[in-house]
């Protein structure tokens, strides 16, 4: 069946769906990539309120507000709610609005189970939020779940594990998805080396996540068996080895950051050139370095155990493995200067985000080099600095690209334009506090203090304080961009066919805002590297 067939047939005859139905029986790709972005940014304001729960304890040495067992429970599901319920979800929510868009697809290769795989996602939030009310407690390992503490929790470590087998599920579909979408379903006239770097990353990433996610899921099952079974995976007076959970859960956890990295990188490759005003500089070297880092993430991952004991010869190899990691990144942040130098540039709400993004990054990337120093890395292992370092990946990393992709299409999905000045306000209020709140962290850790703390020694005030006070004040910032979201999708002027003139793949060229069906036939494409679509022609829509 021709591809022009498969659209026809598979919305010709199919209305827009109202009420309720059309969120809970959602098949359409934008309505399940606006499920997934509002859910993500709910989670988002859940890890967050965690987040000030943790900085507001740690205001003064001292206990203030929270025993030191809810403090670990903060701790824990801070993270995981983060990783798994706002960053992850984010990234494939855009991912499930742009993908066919960028490509010409009718909708996602596998509709329902697309439903299905947001569906799963609110349920295994609930289990985590609600694991707080239980007896025992929420989990309080970390969010690294590390045994033998993960073996020795109360009833709310088992809803944690479920919650994780549930998400998991979750991504791997939406990986399968993004997958066969891709790869079946792009328009005739886009072939692989000439599609956007943002659907690059994210089949990258979905191959990763389809590698690494059983992985996770069959160490958190050694726990429960370990448990409630009578296993001794990592119970050492039964023969096993606490160490072996760190392998197998480090083996996911590395690729993992790359799983919040890569569709970041695609999302800035799509930014700056549209406000640079010139082609991105390098696409295929771009590619290859993608694919590189893919490939190598999978083989750092006892960087994360210097200190466990391991053999000389396995540091060296870990050390220099992490070392090289370095080089296909640096190449992307070499390339995206490159784009921008001597550029025709503009600095939109966007391009601010995906300069920061560039800007803090690199910090994060340089912080990471160091601890890559098996020799340093003993000293700063478990201290601030590895905090410092991780957020200025992830959150400088991961979140800022976020905005930045919201605000670079929400003209494309709501038809509406947002309050430029709203949207710079929180940019600037955004970088200022974040270096508040996380650069400090980096001497907290070079002079010692440990992560995962209630309470600290006096020397360590002062840094503790200022990270507090900028914590508080990068969360009053977000909610500057909810208000501007809101609003603009109620009041916002309505939006251009081209709100950026440098803006030129694919679905710039559809109606704006996007038809509910965006292409009942198949358009016919002439493309150049990076999506950039020369002649369009065909690709009929319907509301």
């Amino acid at each position: 069946m021709a591809m022009t067939d498969i659209a026809q047939a598979g919305h010709g005859h199919h209305g827009k769906p109202q009420g309720l139905a059309r969120w809970l029986f959602a098949t359409n790709h934008k309505d399940i990539g606006s499920l997934y972005l509002w859910f993500s940014f709910c989670m988002f304001l859940s890890g967050g309120v965690l987040a000030l729960c943790i900085r507001a304890e740690l205001f003064r040495p001292g206990l203030q507000f929270f025993q030191p067992e809810l403090f670990n429970q903060f701790t824990t599901l801070h993270g995981l709610i983060m990783v798994f319920g706002a960053i992850m979800p984010a990234f494939t929510g855009m991912a499930n609005w742009m993908l066919p868009l960028m490509i010409g697809a009718p909708d996602m290769a596998f509709a329902r189970m697309n439903n299905w795989s947001f569906w799963l996602l609110p349920p295994a939030a609930a289990l985590l939020m609600l694991s707080f009310i239980v007896p025992g407690g929420a989990a309080a390992a970390g969010w690294t779940l590390y045994a033998p503490l993960s073996t020795q929790m109360g009833m709310g470590m088992d809803m944690t594990i479920f919650a994780i087998h549930i998400m998991g599920l979750s991504s791997i579909m939406g990986s399968i998805n993004i997958i066969v979408t891709i790869l079946n379903l792009r328009a005739p006239g886009m072939s692989l080396m000439k599609m956007p770097m943002f659907a690059w990353a994210s089949l990258i990433t979905a191959f990763l996540i389809i590698a690494v996610m059983p992985v996770l899921a069959g160490v958190v099952t050694m726990v429960l068996t370990d448990r409630h079974f009578g296993t001794h995976f990592f119970n050492a007076a039964g023969g096993g080895d606490p160490i072996l959970y760190q392998h197998i859960f480090w083996f996911f956890g590395h690729p993992e950051v790359y799983i919040m990295a890569l569709p970041a990188f695609g999302i800035v490759s799509q930014v700056i050139p549209a406000f640079a005003r010139k082609p991105l500089f390098g696409y295929a070297s771009m590619v290859y370095a993608t694919s590189s880092i893919g490939v190598l993430s999978f083989m750092v991952w006892a960087h994360h155990m210097f200190v466990t004991g391991m053999p000389a010869a396995a540091q060296l190899f870990f050390m220099y493995a992490t070392m090289l990691i370095a080089v296909p990144t640096g190449v992307k942040v070499f390339n995206w200067i490159a784009t921008m130098w001597e550029g025709s540039m503009s600095f939109e709400t966007p391009m601010l985000f995906a300069v920061g993004f560039i800007l803090l990054f690199t910090i994060g990337g340089l912080s990471g080099v160091t601890l890559s120093v098996a020799a340093v890395d003993v000293q700063l292992h478990g201290s601030y600095y590895v905090v410092a370092h991780f957020h200025y990946v992830l959150v400088a990393g991961a979140l800022f690209s976020l905005f930045a992709a919201i605000y670079y299409w929400f003209p494309k999905m709501t038809g509406r334009l947002y309050s430029e000045r709203l949207g710079k306000l929180h940019f600037w209020w955004s970088l200022l506090w974040f270096n508040v709140t996380f650069f400090p962290m980096h001497f907290l850790g070079l002079a010692g203090m440990p992560r995962r703390i209630p309470d600290y020694a006096l020397q360590f005030t002062e840094f503790n304080q200022i990270a507090s006070v900028g914590a508080f004040m990068f969360g009053l910032g977000q909610l500057i961009f909810l208000f501007n979201m809101l609003r603009s999708l109620r009041h916002g002027a309505p939006a251009p066919q081209l709100p950026w003139d440098g803006a030129n793949t694919l679905e710039w060229r559809i109606p704006t805002p996007a038809p509910y069906h965006s292409f009942v036939e198949a358009p016919q494409l002439e493309v150049k590297e990076n999506g950039v679509v020369v002649r369009l022609s065909g690709g009929r829509h319907e509301e």
